[in-house]
């Protein structure tokens, strides 16, 4: 037998080549099945494997890892969550076909859906906004009366904030529930909006393996109607109070939804009548959030997932020591990049500068997280101090776009 692989279905620009570094640290052969494996450039810049196969059909995957199965020892399989978060589920049944650890697929499938979701937990006595699905603008409308404007529309499938829009009247609402509905990508498993209660108040981040909170994190959003996170800051201030109710929450979420293994990411926002669940998503927190765990709790949350995916014993430490945040760059404009500049990586207290595109890129704004084109990261000792650094550090960095008048067309 061959060395032991640890196989990845499909990648991400954030944390695939930290996935792949953790992996050959922790001794194993990483190998990347994907359906396109060049739109993942580190995989060559990181000597790494990858075989083009169809992630979305469980069966070909299954026939893939048996001929990988001649090579190598699979240790262990997991996947990255982008747009499509049915990707989670796949790789459960994966796992569970070649009896390796991994997360329940029908569990999964219960998070896939919102509606489902917020039903569960409401059921078992978990705050969540108020919400209902609704299958055609009338119901929108009609659902939006009954909870109150401004209401929270999104689709009930999805990830990273896509399609989610504040509706503060009912022009708003028509034309959002428009663009919803007449997506040409939408799937037939997926129809349904969910028009929900628009909660306000602090909004966190939990980070959880198994069944242990590892870190909380600070979230600011930018200017609304949409949800781009701007800045997230590792540990959020909270009393002990505080923590404790989050602790609990988080936990009567995985109970109530059949989770506990492996990587939980949860989001609330604390209101006037306590916290309330934004949503649950079974899998790690995208990029940068696990290198601020890593800089403020000393958890490296990638190395810890893939000790579960393999079986290899886990250790973790929750202090933290320092407070680590990440400024989000977003452009204010559409057209195409130009040039960046004053990105200095040597800046006192900065850790990480990163642009997600090169210069002459065309940037077409969706409202999500697609819009984000690069952060930077500030640590220290000190909240107040980290703060300071990193607006510095965001002051310093320009760049320059070009409005098109053919982009988007």
């Amino acid at each position: 037998m061959g060395r032991k692989a640890l196989i990845l279905v499909e990648g991400d620009r954030g944390n695939g080549p930290r996935h792949i570094q953790a992996a050959k640290r922790l001794g194993f052969h990483p190998i990347t099945l994907a359906t396109d494996p060049a739109q993942y450039k580190y995989l060559v810049a990181e000597n790494v494997d990858a075989v083009r196969a169809d992630t979305g059909n469980i069966d070909a995957l299954i026939s893939e890892c048996y001929r990988l199965r001649l090579m190598y020892e699979i240790a262990g399989i997991t996947g990255f969550v982008s747009d499509d978060v049915s990707l989670s589920a796949i790789v459960g049944k994966l796992s569970r076909h070649f009896g390796l650890a991994g997360p329940n697929p029908a569990s999964v499938e219960r998070c896939r859906d919102k509606f489902a979701q917020r039903k569960l937990l409401e059921e078992a006595g978990v705050s969540v906004p108020a919400y209902h699905r609704a299958a055609n603008a009338k119901e929108v409308e009609s659902f939006a009366t009954h909870i109150g404007l401004p209401v929270v529309v999104k689709p009930v499938q999805g990830s990273g904030s896509m399609g989610v829009r504040l509706c503060s009247n009912v022009e708003e609402l028509a034309a959002h529930s428009a663009s919803l509905l007449g997506r040409k990508n939408i799937r037939p498993d997926s129809q349904g909006i969910l028009v929900e209660e628009f909660v306000q108040g602090p909004h966190y981040g939990i980070d959880i393996l198994g069944y242990e909170v590892i870190a909380i994190a600070a979230l600011d959003f930018g200017v609304q109607p949409y949800f781009i996170c701007r800045e997230c800051t590792y540990p959020a201030v909270l009393n002990d109070d505080e923590r404790a109710s989050v602790d609990e929450i988080s936990l009567s979420c995985l109970r109530t939804l059949g989770l506990g293994w492996g990587p939980t990411n949860i989001e609330l926002r604390w209101t006037k009548r306590g916290p309330v669940v934004i949503g649950v998503s079974p899998h790690l927190p995208s990029s940068p959030a696990p290198e601020l765990v890593w800089l403020a709790y000393g958890v490296d949350l990638i190395a810890e997932h893939i000790k579960l995916v393999t079986g290899v014993q886990k250790r973790l430490r929750r202090s933290p020591t320092d407070t680590a945040a990440a400024r989000f760059l977003v452009p204010d404009r559409d057209g195409n990049l130009d040039w960046t500049d004053g990105d200095d990586r040597s800046a006192e207290g900065v850790a990480e500068v990163e642009w997600y595109i090169p210069p002459k890129t065309p940037i077409v704004r969706k409202g999500d997280y697609r819009d984000r084109i690069g952060h930077v990261i500030a640590v220290s000792t000190n909240r107040a101090q980290t703060q300071t650094m990193l607006q510095r550090a965001a002051d310093s960095i320009n760049w320059s776009i070009t409005p098109s008048a053919n982009l988007g067309e």
